[in-house]
């Protein structure tokens, strides 16, 4: 229901805890790589401008770092692997062929930017084989999503999952092995935390999502170098971040590296930096990630059906980076991948489904021309 995207099966959103030690933010990681080598990225939408009212309250009174107030641009290169047989690539190269050159050109600014991979629900292996064998070759590291949680997406359009508890923990190790020493990123399970708090979820399922989760954590932080951010929706969805504090710890938010936000929507950056920096205070300075991949014109104004479902008039957000200039704040990413259909909804196929002329729309209406 919240427009995220499903996986892939062949192709194709204080009070302060114990204190305990922050992780390293992946800026200051790419950093000291860098360093070293010189030395030797069901939504239940409420009214839009119910959400308004609660950015301009954020940010008159939030009291999170200096940082929000003046961040840096993200103007360094991005560490995150750029796949070149993504679909925006090989739909570069057929318009290239066509003739359509100026197409051609302004999708290049989805096509050379670092997207996520969404790992098949059936099996992940030879997905994730492929990116982490790109992204050693390149010296980057590859960003995925692991979406196949039992009961997803409440049976609407990215509904699915594992067929039960064995078969998604069966997943997770397999999911995790394939990653192996590679550095990674894995934004874990957009939606599943906050529909255990909207109430989509059944209560007989909440146990043993909870589990699950926690389990998928553990899982992945045995690889050494993979980094996992738990998602925690985003601001439009569960406005009151209090809410979402105590289903995280039950998630095991303390073993992961953080919280993503924005996952498959439109929220700005403002709006979700200053709720993700709310969010993180409540839970002892968390870091978090956010989804920058179709946000750069905003939300769709006004109180819409679906507003999250292939919205009309979007564009490219910030591009994949971990230069954000705020310390709580490790990267934007590109989640959601740009051009795929967030279900069959405003002419779009099902979700999940590379549509070119959405993407090409996003690509027009992109502040970037640096591609």
């Amino acid at each position: 229901m919240s427009g995220r995207r499903p996986h892939r099966p062949h192709a194709p959103h204080r009070r302060a805890r114990a204190p305990r030690r922050r992780p390293c933010s992946l800026a200051s990681v790419a950093l000291a790589a860098v360093l070293a080598l010189t030395a030797a990225g069901c939504s239940s939408e409420s009214r839009q401008d119910s959400v308004e009212r609660t950015d301009r309250a954020e940010r008159a009174g939030r009291t999170g770092p200096s940082a929000l107030r003046s961040e840096a641009a993200p103007t360094a290169p991005s560490p995150f692997w750029v796949d070149p047989e993504s679909d925006a690539a090989r739909q570069v190269r057929e318009w290239e062929k066509q003739g359509r050159t100026d197409d051609a050109k302004a999708l290049r600014r989805i096509s050379e930017r670092a997207v996520a991979d969404w790992p098949a629900g059936d099996n992940p292996e030879p997905g994730i084989s492929r990116a982490v064998l790109g992204a050693t070759a390149a010296k980057s590291t590859a960003v995925f999503v692991a979406y196949n949680i039992p009961h997803r997406d409440c049976g609407l359009y990215s509904a699915g999952g594992a067929h039960d508890a064995r078969s998604y923990r069966d997943w997770i190790d397999s999911f995790a092995a394939a990653i192996g020493n590679a550095e990674a990123i894995v934004i874990l399970e957009p939606d599943a935390v906050p529909h255990l708090t909207d109430g989509c979820t059944p209560a007989e399922y909440h146990d043993e999502r909870y589990e699950l989760l926690t389990h998928a954590i553990g899982r992945l932080k045995r690889q050494p170098r993979t980094r996992v951010y738990l998602d925690a929706g985003n601001p439009h969805w569960i406005a009151d971040p209090a809410k979402l504090t105590e289903p995280l710890r039950r998630a095991g938010i303390a073993s992961a590296d953080g919280f993503s936000l924005n996952v498959s929507n439109f929220q700005t950056n403002d709006a979700v930096k200053a709720y993700g920096t709310r969010l993180s205070g409540l839970l002892g300075d968390v870091h978090f990630t956010i989804d920058t991949s179709r946000n750069g014109a905003g939300p769709l104004r006004g109180d819409r059906d679906e507003a999250w479902c292939n919205p009309p008039g979007r564009a490219l957000g910030s591009p994949p980076t971990t230069n954000t200039g705020n310390e709580l704040l490790d990267a934007y990413l590109w989640i959601k991948r740009p051009g795929d259909s967030d279900g069959p909804c405003r002419g779009g196929p099902a979700a999940g489904t590379w549509w070119p002329d959405y993407a090409l729309g996003l690509a027009r209406r992109s502040k970037d021309t640096t591609a």
